[in-house]
């Protein structure tokens, strides 16, 4: 006998509730659908039932909560959530997305789009369109691609520079006419953007940058 698939649906549209709880019933097999008109209800839940999947609402009474996304995943890491909203896809699926969703649907998409989203997420983990995939892959593509380098400043660089060529912090200020304290800033700042610890690492990462 197989168990209940247990769905939580969060909407604070009644008419949105009722049509999507006959609509699953009809469709999906096994689903248990429990529904949430805001996040407090939501989260009350989820502190008692162990839910498989979530179809969220992010915008709730006029009012956009994204950070509703990692509160969940906090009570629940493994819980499935599908963000479904009015907003256009390539608007906002992305930054949901990042932020923990593992899927986007928009509410005007047909019935067969919404049943074959909500089977993919619970087969697969995620529901992703064509459109999602290639934007995340470009993403992903920027962020390999991109040096750890290219985050510092041109300030940050200068003194980066002076640093891996033995430099020490008086010598920087002097040179540069700064302030002891500011250059151990910029120092100490250099060294959390590349999350190295010491002048050694430092010019490791600027001599391979010029090879």
């Amino acid at each position: 006998m197989e168990s209940n698939i247990n769905i939580l649906l969060v909407d604070d549209h009644l008419v949105v509730r009722k049509g999507i709880e006959i609509m699953l019933s009809q469709k999906v097999k096994n689903a248990f659908l429990f529904s949430a008109e805001d996040y407090d209800q939501a989260l009350e839940i989820l502190n008692k039932t162990k839910i498989d999947l979530i179809l969220l609402d992010i915008n709730i009474n006029g009012v956009e909560n994204i950070n509703i996304l990692k509160e969940i995943k906090a009570i629940q890491n493994q819980v499935k959530i599908l963000s479904f909203s009015s907003h256009e896809a390539n608007q906002y699926a992305l930054r949901y997305i990042q932020n923990g969703a593992d899927g986007y649907l928009n509410k005007f998409c047909t019935e067969d789009e919404f049943i074959d989203a909500i089977k993919m997420i619970l087969s697969k983990g995620y529901y992703y369109t064509d459109d999602i995939k290639e934007k995340l892959n470009q993403k992903k593509k920027k962020l390999v691609s991109k040096k750890p380098i290219e985050s510092l400043s041109n300030r940050e660089f200068e003194i980066a520079q002076l640093l891996s060529k033995g430099y020490g912090n008086l010598e920087i200020s002097n040179k540069l006419d700064l302030k002891m304290s500011t250059v151990s800033t910029y120092k100490n700042r250099i060294f959390e953007k590349l999350s190295i610890m010491n002048v050694v690492a430092l010019s490791d990462i600027l001599k391979d940058e010029n090879n």
